[in-house]
């Protein structure tokens, strides 16, 4: 049996943004248990010119949605990017979710050989839907998934693998 595009893509996200969601409640929990105010954790960065946490998981919630709307053909919805606290940003989590939920198989599927054009600023890329999915979105999706992760743990959040993975 052959693994279809749906399948490759919106449980993926689904599954993925799950984990994201937990992990902010644990960030969330940590900031309250140890005295820290989150915009601490929300605004950091593992580098200068690296986008702070909330940036991260607006991207992952943004590559999610987008390559899903782009392999179903459909208008891909708009936030305003403003989130400013944990709970803003499980809005954010949420919205997506809901929007992917809202994609059926019979809309992504098929679109492996469909030419999807991905437009950003003032150039236009244009893939075959698989080397979209495969090459573009899911490599992105997981760098800000693996970033904000990374944030953070690297200040001290106790989250693991199992955290990620979703296996706790």
């Amino acid at each position: 049996m052959s693994l279809s595009m749906y399948q490759a893509s919106i449980p993926v996200f689904l599954r993925q943004l799950d984990n994201l969601s937990s992990i902010l409640g644990i960030a969330a929990a940590d900031a309250e248990a140890r005295k820290i105010d989150p915009s601490v954790f929300l605004n950091a960065r593992l580098a200068p010119d690296m986008f702070p946490f909330s940036r991260q998981v607006q991207i992952a919630c943004d590559s999610a949605k987008s390559g899903g709307a782009l392999l179903a053909e459909v208008e891909t919805p708009s936030h305003a990017d403003d989130e400013t606290s944990f709970a803003e940003l499980q809005a954010r989590i949420e919205k997506t979710k809901v929007f992917l939920q809202g994609l059926s198989a019979a809309q992504i599927d098929g679109s492996e050989e469909r030419t999807v054009t991905l437009r950003r600023r003032d150039k236009e890329t244009h893939f075959q839907g698989q080397a979209f999915l495969l090459d573009h979105v899911m490599p992105n999706f997981y760098f800000h998934l693996t970033t904000a992760y990374a944030i953070l743990r690297h200040n001290g959040v106790a989250v693991g693998k199992r955290d990620f993975l979703g296996t706790r």
